[in-house]
């Protein structure tokens, strides 16, 4: 599922003028990587999380827009912030 991460976010690369990826813990045990996709790329903000044992997740931030990074940079830092914190304070319920 990390392959698949990497290459979902590696599509954007025809587009995008960069693409540059952050490994994170957190202190819920939490491992990912957040990827920032500068440019007028569909996504500008991916991220995976995982337990690196049993559980993943992938996240991404679309518009329903033609993309445009001046435009909805803005909005993008804006909800930056939402998303840090989803990171964050992510953890995993067993049942």
């Amino acid at each position: 599922m990390v392959n698949d991460a990497f290459k979902l976010t590696n599509k954007n690369q025809a587009i995008a003028s960069a693409i540059k990826d952050s490994l994170f813990h957190t202190k819920n045990g939490i491992t990912g990587v957040f990827f920032k996709v500068s440019g007028n790329a569909a996504t500008a903000k991916q991220f995976f999380v995982s337990d690196t044992a049993t559980h993943f997740l992938r996240g991404a931030l679309y518009f329903d827009v033609t993309p445009n990074a001046d435009s909805l940079r803005p909005v993008q830092d804006f909800l930056q912030a939402d998303i840090d914190h989803l990171i964050q304070t992510f953890k995993w319920v067993s049942h």
